[in-house]
């Protein structure tokens, strides 16, 4: 049996994708579930993060959101029992491949996945799922009536978002990227209060959201990045359609709520004394954080079971892009030469993770 698995160089400049020979997994014992996975969603690799929290090694598995069905389960399992469909990530530090035939995950990474939802939607929305709660309900404390700005809406975190802080009954201010992105976001219904159109770099953010408002700012900020300085020192490759870090803080309300995803942001002085005479908060959006601790393991489950339910009711919903990749893969399986053929399908909750389907030939 192979799994996935990327080396980098020693320069961390190159890498490289291999299939790497697994041995076949051992009796499941204590609270670990046996998987044969269906589906994995490929996700973007932190190796900053982990090296940073010395998990750095050889190989790295490829893939961590899956879908599958339980195989075996452990003798201190209580969740779950074998046929059962489930869904989940797979920790930083596991062993395994999401993309591989069989899994050994414990069974608090996973829940389980209802029936209306399919292989695809449970694996590739988790993700994206979890950032959303996390960024609206823990560290904003979205609730009704409330004014939110998502940046980049249409990318796949952007739509999941938009999605919930309607349901919530919010306001939702978005920017688009690109006339694709614009005529996408305006397709939502309910529909989106204004999309501010930021790809031909003449649209001020900040102007457009404290007209939107009557003045008085939005409440709460989700960004996909800021720009830390000015355009003449910051790197073109990073200018790109990012707001500056002062736009963001301009069109801030009293008591609003900044959620960045920037991890090496930095604030002036005069920043933070504007933060400072707003009353407003800044919280880092690291949706890894429920992994690095057993505290929330409750709150955790909680998320990925809300993320399943609003799929399978509706409240998130989906829409497929035309184009599909296919690759084709061999892995010896259980039976001799058993062919097992990976369909790359490009899904979107408008638009999702690029797909990875198993499918036993």
């Amino acid at each position: 049996m192979k799994g996935l698995y990327f080396q980098q160089s020693s320069t961390d400049e190159e890498i490289t994708f291999v299939f790497q020979e697994r041995e076949n997994l051992p009796v499941t014992e204590d609270n670990f579930v046996k998987l044969q996975v269906k589906a994995c969603a490929l996700s973007q690799i932190n190796t900053k993060l982990l090296a940073e929290m010395k998990m750095k090694k050889d190989l790295f598995p490829v893939g961590r959101e899956i879908a599958g069905i339980v195989l075996d389960v452990g003798s201190k399992v209580s969740f779950f029992q074998p046929d059962d469909e489930v869904v989940g990530i797979l920790p930083l530090d596991s062993e395994d491949p999401g993309l591989c035939e069989v899994v050994r995950v414990h069974e608090h990474y996973l829940v389980h996945k209802p029936e209306k939802v399919t292989w695809t939607e449970a694996a590739g929305s988790i993700r994206d799922g979890v950032r959303a709660y996390t960024a609206l309900h823990y560290l904003s404390h979205l609730s009704p009536g409330k004014s939110v700005l998502i940046m980049d809406g249409a990318s796949t975190f952007g739509t999941i978002a938009i999605q919930l802080a309607h349901h919530r009954g919010a306001k939702v201010i978005s920017t688009a990227c690109s006339l694709e992105d614009k005529q996408c976001l305006e397709r939502f219904r309910p529909p989106i209060a204004r999309v501010i159109d930021v790809s031909n770099g003449k649209v001020h953010v900040a102007e457009s959201c404290l007209e939107e408002t009557g003045g008085l700012g939005v409440d709460i900020v989700l960004d996909a990045g800021v720009r830390l300085y000015s355009k003449d020192d910051e790197p073109a490759v990073k200018l790109q359609l990012l707001p500056h870090k002062h736009d963001i803080i301009t069109l801030l309300g009293v008591g609003g709520h900044w959620v960045t995803t920037e991890e090496n942001l930095q604030l002036d002085p005069p920043d933070s004394h504007c933060l400072f005479l707003k009353g407003a908060t800044l919280a880092f959006l690291n949706d890894e954080v429920w992994n690095l601790s057993n505290v929330q393991q409750g709150n955790y489950l909680c998320i990925l079971k809300d993320v399943m339910e609003k799929l399978s009711t509706g409240v998130f919903r989906y829409a497929k892009v035309t184009k599909s990749l296919f690759l084709f893969f061999y892995f010896q399986g259980a039976k001799a030469g058993s062919p097992i053929f990976v369909l790359a399908l490009a899904m979107c909750l408008l638009p999702l993770y690029c797909i990875i389907r198993l499918v036993q030939t």
